[in-house]
């Protein structure tokens, strides 16, 4: 029996399992001049999104990570997204991720959103370790990492490649409290 997609909540916030309804949505997130910039995945049209769609639909399917759309509590309105990928049951350990759209930043929402799914991600999926992998440039994430409880653990040095440059990563990670 396969389980129920788990319903978040908090005292402004619903985040819930996708839906085709979101499509609109996660296009206009993801083709969004001032998402994408540090997000590491673009689309150009929305049957190109469809793409990232059948990904959040087939991560929780395939137990490789579970996203959730970040929605108001109060009417629904689709805010962002939010979740864990990379899931590595052997070692416990997952990378967490968020984008919101721009008309959203700056209310908490991201604030309010994670903790719930770093919760989440320490009772009910037994992770031990969450990480967060930021570009060093991405001053607003790295911002928000820090009130997030995550710690700063170092620098990654030119180790990827983006737009035919090196980039460096800033690495955090928050650990379950014993």
């Amino acid at each position: 029996m396969q389980n129920k997609f788990p319903i978040l909540t908090s005292d402004r916030l619903r985040l819930r399992q996708f839906t085709d309804h979101d499509l609109d949505n996660v296009f206009k997130g993801l083709s969004h001049p001032e998402v994408i910039p540090y997000y590491g995945v673009s689309f150009k049209t929305k049957e190109a999104t469809k793409e990232q769609m059948l990904w959040f639909a087939n991560h929780e399917k395939n137990e490789t990570g579970r996203w959730w759309a970040v929605c108001s509590k109060a009417d629904n309105t689709f805010l962002g997204a939010g979740g864990l990928n990379d899931w590595n049951h052997e070692h416990k350990k997952a990378e967490i991720g968020f984008w919101l759209l721009p008309e959203f930043w700056g209310k908490g929402y991201m604030k309010e959103a994670m903790p719930l799914i770093v919760n989440h991600a320490f009772t009910e999926m037994d992770i031990h370790r969450i990480e967060g992998f930021v570009e060093t440039e991405n001053a607003n994430c790295k911002r928000a990492m820090a009130k997030l409880n995550f710690q700063h653990e170092g620098t990654m040095r030119d180790c990827e490649m983006k737009n035919g440059g090196f980039v460096s990563v800033d690495i955090f990670a928050a650990l379950r409290k014993k």
